[in-house]
């Protein structure tokens, strides 16, 4: 059986969806490990929800990104990671972890890259007007959300609200990375 790590930084839904489709068996894998960056968010009490061990931290406790990576690569040895699935992780992945699983990290993205990357991407689409929105599941490199895109899913929406779009987005999110797990694997 795969194993599964999910990064993430807030409220877990990804990681639910992820870590629900598993033990359903949608997923042939388990998710060994969650490895959150902000202690106090949801994503924490879901982890232990379902029984999965956690990695909380917080950057500032540590000298460097590298230090800090160091820490999450010894981990994810340990747990015999295949795959490690951004779903919401709001830091930017650096050379350390690039380094040892480079070609095994996914990330999930609110918008259609290459348009409107990094962490504001529905609302810069809203400031530029856009009508169709979409959701990205790319390789993780060096680059801020560049790498090579795995799978794409667009919807339309003429709107301003930006909490509505990102809630159309999740549920679509939700599927897709499911979706596209299941066929890496």
């Amino acid at each position: 059986m795969k194993h599964l790590a999910v990064f993430a930084s807030g409220e877990g839904s990804n990681f639910e969806a992820i870590a629900t489709a598993c033990e359903r068996g949608e997923i042939d894998a388990r998710v060994a490990v969650m490895i959150c960056d902000k202690p106090g968010a949801g994503v924490i009490a879901r982890a232990e929800r379902h029984g999965i061990k956690s990695f909380v931290f917080s950057a500032r406790d540590y000298a460097s990104k590298a230090d800090y990576e160091r820490e999450i690569v010894a981990l994810l040895d340990e747990t015999k990671v295949d795959l490690v699935c951004l779903a919401g992780y709001m830091r930017i992945v650096g050379d350390v972890l690039l380094g040892a699983y480079g070609g095994r990290i996914i990330n999930i993205h609110p918008s259609l890259l290459p348009a409107f990357r990094g962490a504001h991407a529905v609302e810069q689409a809203i400031e530029y007007g856009v009508k169709v929105f979409g959701i990205t599941i790319h390789w993780v490199d060096a680059t801020l959300d560049g790498g090579k895109i795995i799978a794409q899913r667009a919807f339309e929406y003429d709107g301003t609200d930006a909490d509505e779009v990102h809630r159309i987005g999740q549920k679509i999110e939700h599927k897709l990375y499911v979706e596209t797990i299941k066929k890496l694997l």
